[in-house]
């Protein structure tokens, strides 16, 4: 008898330990429902809408998923499976499959069937271009506030995030775009 109160308490002790641990998880199910009801209409819409997913316990079965099930495979695999998502967007011209992953987008056009990448290298927290088999840097994050822009002659420029470094990055890109002709 001594024996199995032993073995279920080692099997409530591991079961504590992988459950419990320090990794919060993304819960990415719960904050998808949630920016989908941001996106209802005005404040009190929202509100009705949120108060409507309590009462119909879709916040609770979103967060128990994520607890139990999204949080553990993220943690395990390094990747979260919500996180992968695709979307078809009608362009002028044609059709096009946007897919996103923690590494970026993937834009496919579905008329001529060609595929343009935008990559997110952490390492060194930039974002480039691939196209045709090349990849092409575009911009590296310097802090909250600034990034590095590449310019037309391949050199970089930094760039404050605000509407007036913008304008700034936007009038040095067109006076190279008429010096080059």
């Amino acid at each position: 008898m001594r024996k199995k109160y032993l073995t279920v308490a080692v099997v409530l002790s591991l079961t504590a330990s992988l459950t419990l641990s320090s990794c919060l998880g993304s819960f990415a199910l719960t904050n998808k429902v949630l920016s989908w009801n941001r996106q209802m209409g005005n404040k009190f819409v929202n509100e009705l809408v949120f108060f409507a997913l309590w009462i119909l316990p879709v916040y609770e079965l979103a967060g128990i998923a994520d607890l139990l099930v999204i949080n553990s495979i993220e943690f395990w695999s390094g990747e979260n499976p919500v996180m992968a998502q695709s979307k078809v967007i009608d362009g002028k011209d044609a059709r096009y499959l946007v897919a996103s992953d923690k590494h970026g987008y993937t834009i496919t056009n579905l008329k001529d069937n060609s595929v343009v990448k935008f990559n997110f290298d952490q390492a060194n927290n930039s974002w480039s271009v691939e196209a045709n088999g090349e990849e092409h840097p575009l911009f590296t994050y310097v802090d909250d506030n600034h990034i590095n822009m590449i310019t037309r002659d391949g050199s970089y420029r930094n760039v404050e995030l605000s509407a007036q470094g913008v304008w700034a990055y936007e009038q040095a890109a067109q006076q190279q775009t008429y010096a080059a002709r």
